[in-house]
């Protein structure tokens, strides 16, 4: 009996020491577990494309770690700065007077990107590329723009943009960074310049417009001048038909009054003639307007008639006159 309880007594007694020490261990494999996942998970990181990692060792730099999956000691060394080796675009509004006094806005977009070879210098040497740039892309036009006048500047807008990279390029590049591009997207004047530029196109085309009035006023005025000399010309000509056939007419009817009335004067047939286009005249003055004519006398007629004949009489005297020779071609 004594025996078998002190056996149960040896039993119970392991039995409780195990179970004092297997919590005990249980909890201390858990940590032990963690702790190698902890430092697993240090000692792993990826880097994703068009990206670079700069690695120190004690605040020392080690190595550039590429895309994908990396390897690092843990509690050694240190990923400090993923660097972007994407394309980089920025923007640089610069003021500047040109040789005339015009104040103009030069914008320039400027394409960079961190060489992947040069990922320690971009990193180490320069702290802030973005000022680097835009001091430099100042310098260049505050340099260039003064020297051109403000027709120039929208002309030569490739060469600025030339000069810029050119410049950007020498300097960016000791520093890790390659210029892809410089662009001179759109020369902004001030507003009073370009209400001024305004103005100036507008007058141009204003002159131009007038000149063009001008020119087809004269077109006309010419034309019309043409016009008028040709109708004047042929009304001269129908006036001296006119006066032609007149003639003809008197001279036919003078022969006709001769050859049926013998021993008649042709300067009454002609003074007879005259009188009765003078009654036509009167009778179509008188039928056609609103004109008043005074009542005739006979001897009213009998003046002009006599003075018709007079008229035609010394006429004839002073045709003859400048037709008969001189007294010295006589003798």
């Amino acid at each position: 009996m004594i025996a078998t309880h002190s056996c149960d007594k040896q039993k119970s007694e392991k039995k409780g020491e195990r179970m004092d020490i297997f919590p005990f261990g249980l909890l201390g494999g858990a940590f032990v577990l963690l702790v190698l996942i902890i430092i697993l998970a240090k000692c792993f990181f990826t880097v994703h494309t068009k990206q670079a990692a700069v690695i120190e060792k004690f605040g020392k730099f080690e190595r550039i770690a590429g895309p994908g999956l990396n390897f690092k000691v843990p509690f050694i060394e240190k990923v400090v700065y993923v660097e972007d080796l994407n394309m980089q675009l920025m923007d640089v509004p610069v003021m500047s007077k040109t040789q005339d006094d015009a104040t103009v806005t030069v914008p320039v977009r400027v394409q960079y990107y961190v060489l992947p070879d040069k990922v320690k210098e971009a990193y180490y040497e320069l702290d802030d590329p973005e000022d680097q740039i835009k001091a430099h892309v100042e310098n260049v036009i505050l340099s260039y723009i003064p020297k051109i006048n403000l027709d120039d500047t929208y002309q030569q807008e490739d060469q600025i943009a030339k000069r810029i990279k050119e410049s950007l390029s020498t300097v960016m590049a000791k520093f890790g960074y390659s210029i892809e591009n410089a662009l001179v997207t759109k020369i902004v004047p001030a507003d009073a310049v370009v209400k001024a530029m305004n103005d100036i196109n507008a007058a141009r085309r204003e002159k131009v417009a007038t000149e063009a009035r001008a020119e087809a006023n004269k077109i006309t005025l010419v034309r019309q001048a043409e016009a008028e000399a040709e109708a004047k010309a042929l009304a001269g000509q129908g006036v001296a038909r006119e006066r032609k056939a007149i003639v003809d007419g008197l001279r036919d009817s003078v022969l006709n009054f001769e050859e049926g009335i013998q021993g008649v004067d042709p300067h009454e047939v002609m003074a007879l003639l005259m009188m009765t286009q003078y009654f036509d005249a009167l009778r179509d003055i008188g039928a056609q307007s609103n004109t008043i004519l005074l009542p005739h006398s006979p001897s009213a007629v009998t003046d002009l008639y006599a003075q018709l004949r007079n008229a035609i009489t010394a006429g004839n005297l002073a045709a003859m006159k400048s037709t008969e020779p001189p007294p010295s071609a006589k003798k």
